[in-house]
This record gives structure tokens, sequence and C-alpha cells, in this order.
């Protein structure tokens, strides 16, 4: 995909990736890297995506009623409930951890079902995302 959509391909891999749908932003970035593209727009473009999907996943929590999530997303209301419990004396401050792997998602999606500041979720998931992202340029510097 990297090859062919280049830095466009790199946003959409990482969009799709912060939302339910599996996918490994990590390996798209890897992938970019690996193709020699320019480090420093990679970390920005993998940022910027990732940090718009976790923004839908935000807005699923906000809008959608539990039935939808759970028919066709497979978010159980339970879940949500259990993370709304750890999260919510933290609120906007959890964004930041929503790059975590399995429980990112989720932990999204119940900011925007307890409805926290969405411009200081989106600032902090940003700040989580973009730092994951530095570390793995660094770690991949490291190996290269």
């Amino acid at each position: 995909m990297i090859e062919k959509l280049g830095l466009f391909g790199l946003f959409i891999g990482c969009l799709l990736s912060a939302t339910i749908i599996p996918f490994s932003s990590e390996a798209i970035l890897t992938s970019a890297i690996l193709l020699k593209y320019n480090k420093l727009a990679c970390v920005i473009v993998a940022t910027l995506g990732n940090t718009c999907g976790g923004m839908i996943s935000y807005l699923l929590g906000y809008w959608c009623k539990w039935q939808w999530l759970e028919k066709y997303f497979h978010v159980k209301k339970e879940k949500i409930e259990y993370i709304h419990k750890k999260i919510a004396p933290y609120g906007v401050y959890a964004g930041f951890f929503t790059w975590l792997p399995f429980i990112g998602d989720i932990i999204a999606i119940a900011m925007g079902f307890i409805r926290v500041n969405p411009y200081l979720s989106c600032l902090f998931m940003l700040m989580g995302k973009l730092l994951r992202y530095i570390v793995l340029i660094y770690i991949i510097n490291i190996f290269l």
C-alpha cells in the first residue's frame, strides 16, 4: 500500500488502525521508513492520521447508540463501562493513552461516551501518538 499510495497511504493506514478496524500503524510506518521516505514527514503524517482515527473512535462513543456499537463494531457495553470507571478520574488526560494496543480504541470510545472535552482529548491523543512514533523511529534508527 505504501509503495503505491505514498504518504497518503500512510495517512489512511494510520487512520484506519486507530479505529476499531484491526490494523498496525507501526508496521505501516516502519515500511515507509524502510522505503526511504522522509522520517519527519512520516512521523507527522502518521500522527495526524492516527489522531484523526482516534477522534473517529471518540465520535463513535459520542454519537452512537449502544445497540449499534455492539451489533456493528462488536464493542461490548460492559467493556466500555469498565474502561469508563478507570478513565473518568483522568478525563482528557486519558487521551494520551489511546495509542495503547487493544485498549486504545476502547479508551477513545469511552471518552466520547462520557463526553470529555473533544478539543483537549484530541490534543492529548496527538501528544501520545506523536511520542509513540518518535520512539518507534528512534528504535528503527538503532537497528538500521
